[in-house]
Protein backbone atom coordinates (compact mmCIF):
# COMPACT_ATOMS: atom_id res chain seq x y z
CA UNK A 1 0.00 0.00 0.00
CA UNK A 2 1.28 3.50 -0.76
CA UNK A 3 2.52 5.31 2.32
CA UNK A 4 0.84 8.63 1.50
CA UNK A 5 -2.72 7.31 1.74
CA UNK A 6 -4.93 8.13 4.69
CA UNK A 7 -8.31 6.86 5.81
CA UNK A 8 -11.06 9.19 6.93
CA UNK A 9 -13.19 7.23 9.38
CA UNK A 10 -16.55 8.33 10.76
CA UNK A 11 -18.34 6.63 13.65
CA UNK A 12 -21.94 6.30 12.45
CA UNK A 13 -23.35 3.75 14.93
CA UNK A 14 -22.96 3.40 18.67
CA UNK A 15 -20.97 0.53 20.14
CA UNK A 16 -23.62 0.03 22.84
CA UNK A 17 -24.97 -3.52 22.64
CA UNK A 18 -21.91 -4.85 20.83
CA UNK A 19 -19.24 -7.15 22.18
CA UNK A 20 -16.62 -5.67 24.49
CA UNK A 21 -13.99 -6.31 21.81
CA UNK A 22 -15.83 -4.00 19.39
CA UNK A 23 -16.09 -1.29 22.07
CA UNK A 24 -12.37 -1.51 22.79
CA UNK A 25 -11.54 -1.43 19.07
CA UNK A 26 -13.58 1.76 18.62
CA UNK A 27 -11.73 3.34 21.56
CA UNK A 28 -8.35 2.16 20.23
CA UNK A 29 -9.08 3.78 16.86
CA UNK A 30 -9.42 7.09 18.71
CA UNK A 31 -13.16 7.71 18.82
CA UNK A 32 -14.74 9.53 21.74
CA UNK A 33 -18.29 10.28 20.57
CA UNK A 34 -20.85 9.36 17.94
CA UNK A 35 -20.54 11.24 14.65
CA UNK A 36 -16.86 11.98 15.18
CA UNK A 37 -14.50 11.83 12.19
CA UNK A 38 -10.85 10.88 12.52
CA UNK A 39 -7.98 10.42 10.07
CA UNK A 40 -5.67 7.42 10.36
CA UNK A 41 -2.80 6.12 8.26
CA UNK A 42 -3.74 3.42 5.77
CA UNK A 43 -1.92 0.33 7.01
CA UNK A 44 -2.69 -3.31 7.70
CA UNK A 45 -3.21 -2.80 11.44
CA UNK A 46 -5.86 -0.12 10.98
CA UNK A 47 -7.51 -2.12 8.15
CA UNK A 48 -7.80 -5.13 10.45
CA UNK A 49 -9.41 -3.03 13.17
CA UNK A 50 -11.83 -1.56 10.64
CA UNK A 51 -12.73 -5.03 9.35
CA UNK A 52 -13.89 -5.98 12.83
CA UNK A 53 -16.07 -2.85 13.33
CA UNK A 54 -17.14 -2.26 9.71
CA UNK A 55 -20.81 -2.22 10.75
CA UNK A 56 -20.18 0.79 13.02
CA UNK A 57 -18.02 3.03 10.84
CA UNK A 58 -17.90 4.65 7.41
CA UNK A 59 -14.49 4.71 5.71
CA UNK A 60 -13.25 7.00 2.92
CA UNK A 61 -9.79 6.87 1.37
CA UNK A 62 -8.05 10.23 0.98
CA UNK A 63 -4.71 11.26 -0.43
CA UNK A 64 -2.50 12.55 2.35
Amino acid sequence: MPENKKLQIKLIHSAIGNQIRAKRTIKALGFHKLGETIVQADNETIRGMLYYVNHLVEVTEIEG
